[in-house]
């Protein structure tokens, strides 16, 4: 193998250890973790938005936009579940570009995964004692899942993981949300089937150990849109996409049918603006169907403190440098309008 071996990095259980979570910031997850089951269960009629960064690039940036946040989740809270994201590793399309501060923790440095495990484990920390909120991240290396198992309470399998075994595997043995997108190619039953396999037990190896997981009864899908063969963006948020997810959902007999959807990505086409037409397009169909209603959970909106993108040098704070995102005012203003659609819809 053409691999130089840097280092060897220490077990998850050497990081919690040298990190732990403190006990009040273990009961605020544990709080989280059962007002969000109770949501995919269908026993709370509170709706999810998993709002935030594209990637989580620098901490300070990161922690004033969740602060904020904090803020308007006050204002939102009896009829919105707020789970903010933090994404620290980033698939890259094409293997280039900035791959989350798991790989370089500052963007100034050089990659150092010692450093981004610390980093990236200290930031969901301080999110969760600041500010209560137990955060979303992607699963996009399966076997590092245990770095923050005790701090995250969502994870997001990506649309070029979902198809992949041990993804699947490893999202059958955790005891929190697992959304699976639907593939680049847009075939549900390939999204279908990941669900099914999450939700499955299996037994496989993990980490170097034989493991039997139980099985993921909230596995769900996250409709993200797809790529046609020219590359051209193909959205599956509208009324009818809903329809037949919730078709495909009846067809596999599945726990606990539920449905994500992405506001950004292949659904705005990238049109990081759009996401705020699309978000209210999926609340009117929520209003106009009751088989969409009892699906779609939430929403995945992609936001930050500045409207757009830039380089990857990362001079404007607190904007994107990945995916663009809704900047802060926008963003508020959109969570305010959602809720008070979310009361009106319960009002009857």
């Amino acid at each position: 193998m053409n691999l130089v071996f840097k280092r060897k990095l220490p077990i998850p259980q050497e990081i919690k250890e040298m990190y732990p979570i403190s006990e009040e910031g273990r009961l605020a997850k544990e709080k989280n973790d059962k007002e969000i089951r109770e949501i995919f269960e269908g026993k709370s009629d509170k709706f999810i938005l998993i709002i935030g960064p594209c990637s989580a690039d620098r901490e300070d940036a990161v922690m004033d936009y969740l602060h904020k946040l904090k803020g308007v989740y006050e204002k939102v809270k009896d009829v919105l579940c707020i789970i903010p994201r933090i994404y620290t590793n980033k698939p890259r399309t094409n293997g280039s570009g900035y791959k989350g501060m798991l790989h370089q923790p500052s963007l100034n440095d050089e990659e150092n995964m010692l450093k981004g495990l610390i980093a990236i484990r200290k930031l969901h920390m301080r999110a969760l004692n600041e500010t209560g909120f137990s955060c979303a991240d992607e699963m996009l290396y399966p076997e590092n899942h245990r770095y923050l198992s005790d701090l995250l309470s969502y994870v997001a399998v990506g649309a070029r993981s979902s198809e992949d075994q041990q993804h699947r595997m490893t999202a059958s043995g955790l005891n929190i949300p697992a959304g699976m997108k639907n593939p680049t190619s847009g075939d549900l039953n390939v999204m279908m089937n990941s669900i099914k396999a999450g939700q499955m037990s299996h037994e496989f190896i993990y980490r170097g150990w034989e493991v039997e997981s139980k099985g993921n009864p909230l596995c769900h899908a996250i409709l993200r849109g797809s790529v046609n063969k020219k590359g051209v963006s193909i959205p599956n948020y509208h009324y009818e996409d809903l329809i037949y997810c919730y078709e495909k959902y009846m067809e596999a007999k599945l726990q606990n049918p539920a449905v994500i959807v992405d506001c950004n990505h292949a659904n705005s086409n990238k049109q990081y603006l759009e996401q705020i037409r699309i978000a209210k397009e999926v609340m009117h169909s929520i209003k106009h169907n009751e088989q969409i209603r009892s699906i779609v959970k939430g929403l995945m909106i992609e936001s930050y403190l500045v409207d757009g993108k830039q380089k990857e040098d990362g001079n404007v704070y607190g904007q994107s440098v990945t995916d663009p995102c809704l900047g802060w005012e926008k963003t508020e203003k959109l969570i305010l309008e959602l809720a008070d659609i979310r009361r009106d819809l319960l009002k009857k």
